[in-house]
């Protein structure tokens, strides 16, 4: 298995931390991993994206040219990244903040993020609701995994964020569940 995947989206949205929590996690359970960020010129608010890839095998580049898996969070995101998707990859957008267009040869699933994350009270969790998405269709490890993750990330100081991270992990794997019922293994 090797997942190549572009995690994109404004700074502040959290694409760094989807990606430090997806690489962390397989680490964990042995498995290669590179995480590659990138900030805009203004970090919170500007343009930023990590490249993440996730393997059996020794990873010999960083670098996504071609990616399994694009994950964007807003349209400036979208229409910078979307040529990197190889065909019939998976593209998990926002629809919250991305106008969805009718998208041929790839496997689309288009998440309310935002909308969700506003529910459940925190707009700031939109990113946790993109991963259990994700991870519900990929199946790249399991929820309890992702659980102890975040149990990680958000110690000391970010524990107050636990819980709603947690309800927005389950509600993102949920909405892929049942608008995206077979899952598709990494490639």
């Amino acid at each position: 298995m090797t997942e190549r995947a572009i995690l994109a989206g404004w700074g502040g949205q959290g694409m760094m931390t989807l990606g430090k929590l997806l690489a962390w996690t397989l680490m964990q359970e042995g498995k290669e991993v590179t995480y590659f960020p990138s900030y805009g010129a203004e970090v919170r608010g500007g343009t930023a994206h990590c490249h993440v890839v996730l393997s059996d095998r020794p990873i010999h580049s960083p670098i996504v040219e071609s990616a399994d898996t694009l994950i964007v969070m807003n349209q400036p995101s979208y229409e910078r990244f979307r040529p990197s998707l190889r065909p019939g990859g998976l593209l998990v957008l926002n629809r919250s903040l991305i106008e969805v267009r009718s998208e041929e040869g790839v496997d689309l699933l288009a998440v309310p993020a935002s909308e969700i994350a506003d529910e459940l009270g925190n707009i700031r969790v939109a990113n946790t609701v993109m991963l259990g998405a994700y991870n519900q269709v990929r199946g790249l490890t399991t929820a309890e995994k992702l659980q102890a993750a975040l149990d990680r990330q958000l110690s000391g100081s970010k524990a107050a964020l636990l819980d709603v991270n947690r309800r927005a992990l389950a509600q993102g794997a949920e909405f892929a569940r049942t608008r995206h019922p077979n899952p598709s293994p990494a490639v």
